[in-house]
């Protein structure tokens, strides 16, 4: 059954939490404390249920004006947290985090056969900036180039680049998971 709690508490109970819901808690509340920049707009969407005993998915857009209603978001994205206490061996650890991000590109972007790679490491990067620890890491990078004909010929093409990813991060502490879940990085 995947948890669905707020951070330190049993649902519909002030009795403390105990074990692994206590940790996912704890790991959850540091999570949800980051800072978000004004464009970022994030909503907690349902987990996946059958991947692990513990689960939360975070749903965003980049809206660049994002008081404005008439914006549309230049940018979409998921961001999952798993926990086992089993330690999953493909995960080589109790966690796992897994991302999807999809952006409007540059036209050029569809036809560069390095999109791929410098999507990659749009990731990597931005762990290895913040001094993060990680393995298992695995994930595809898709650039979607869309040209329209006939009666939709005067749209614009457009470009999407897509990364699905996940890692296991390495953490001395589970609070350490708000590191990886920093704006920038997801």
């Amino acid at each position: 059954m995947v948890s669905r709690i707020s951070p330190g508490k049993n649902q519909g109970t002030d009795t403390p939490l105990a074990g692994d819901a206590a940790v996912f808690a704890a790991a959850l509340a540091a999570m949800r404390g980051v800072g978000l920049r004004p464009e970022l707009a994030i909503e907690e969407v349902p987990a996946p249920t059958r991947l692990a005993p513990h689960a939360v998915a975070i749903a965003g857009e980049v809206i660049p004006h994002h008081h404005d209603e008439d914006d549309d978001a230049i940018a979409t994205g998921r961001f999952v947290v798993l926990f086992d206490p089993e330690s999953p061996e493909p995960w080589e650890g109790q966690w796992r985090l897994v991302t999807y991000a999809k952006a409007n590109m540059e036209p050029e972007v569809g036809a560069d056969p390095l999109a791929g790679e410098v999507g990659w490491s749009w990731l990597t990067e931005a762990l290895e900036e913040r001094g993060l620890s990680w393995a298992a890491e695995a994930g595809t990078v898709t650039a979607v180039s869309s040209q329209s004909f006939g009666a939709l010929a005067e749209r614009e093409s457009t470009v999407e680049l897509e990364i699905r990813a996940s890692w296991s991060p390495v953490m001395s502490k589970s609070t350490e998971l708000a590191d990886h879940s920093k704006p920038g990085l997801i």
